[in-house]
């Protein structure tokens, strides 16, 4: 644990296929002897991207939805938990519906104590969960209490509509998730800045205060009195070994 971190997320499958391996039992117990020598908690595993819970075509709509009972029984395996979900896209203006309904379908057969974190996502087309209220219907609709909250991505947010660059753009961001969700309900923040302006639905993250939310947006954002007990997960760029340090470093700037 070179970076100091005490908060990890992983996959625990390649997130680009459909297949999924089996975890071997010393792997497990390596994990999870490592986790507790370096006292990392919580641990968030981060689901496929290819689940598309609102999909037209059938075969990924069953497929995602065996997925997301599989992403969590992975999770339960190696003690993590939560796992954090993009529900998916459609086109169909009843998509956020379906997608609610398959995912409580999902979670039904789940028994285990880890817990679901839905995502918000940056509003490109389609996008069924890019708004607080978006986060708060499909809570709703689905109602199952494996759901355990929700991520609050900095990047999405800017690029859904939230302009965190700007002090009244974060306020309005809490605002929204104090409304239709409650502040109790973050769990996790991706912390990320973003390479695309303002509301260009651009989902392009970029190295902490060299994108257009800034040094001054995230600042803020990070030192709000209702956010600054929640973990924070970088999921910035990395071409080189000297990334993670540098932005980690600079988060740590930011907070003081």
């Amino acid at each position: 644990m070179a970076l100091g971190c005490s908060t990890v997320q992983i996959f625990s499958h390649s997130p680009r296929s459909w297949a999924i391996r089996e975890i071997p039992e010393a792997e497990i117990r390596e994990f999870k002897r490592l986790r507790k020598l370096y006292n990392i908690g919580p641990v968030y595993v981060h689901a496929s991207y290819l689940i598309n819970l609102s999909s037209e075509t059938p075969g990924t709509a069953e497929s995602s939805v065996a997925m997301v009972a599989q992403e969590l029984e992975l999770a339960e395996l190696i003690g993590a938990e939560y796992v954090v979900l993009h529900t998916g896209r459609s086109v169909r203006e009843e998509g956020r519906k379906v997608a609610a309904q398959a995912l409580g379908n999902a979670l039904d057969r789940f028994r285990g104590e880890s817990r679901l974190l839905l995502e918000n996502t940056a509003g490109q087309k389609g996008d069924i969960s890019s708004r607080m209220e978006d986060l708060a219907e499909i809570m709703a609709i689905a109602d199952s209490p494996v759901i355990g909250g929700v991520c609050i991505d900095t990047c999405h947010a800017f690029q859904a509509g939230y302009d965190l660059s700007r002090t009244e753009g974060t306020e309005a961001l809490i605002s929204e998730i104090e409304r239709h969700l409650g502040i109790e309900q973050v769990k996790l923040i991706h912390l990320n800045d973003s390479k695309g302006g303002y509301n260009a639905r651009l989902d392009r993250h970029e190295h902490i205060g060299k994108g257009r939310i800034g040094e001054e947006g995230l600042g803020f954002f990070l030192n709000h009195p209702l956010l600054r007990e929640v973990p924070l997960i970088l999921e910035t760029p990395k071409k080189t070994e000297e990334d993670d340090p540098m932005n980690l470093a600079a988060v740590k700037r930011l907070i003081g």
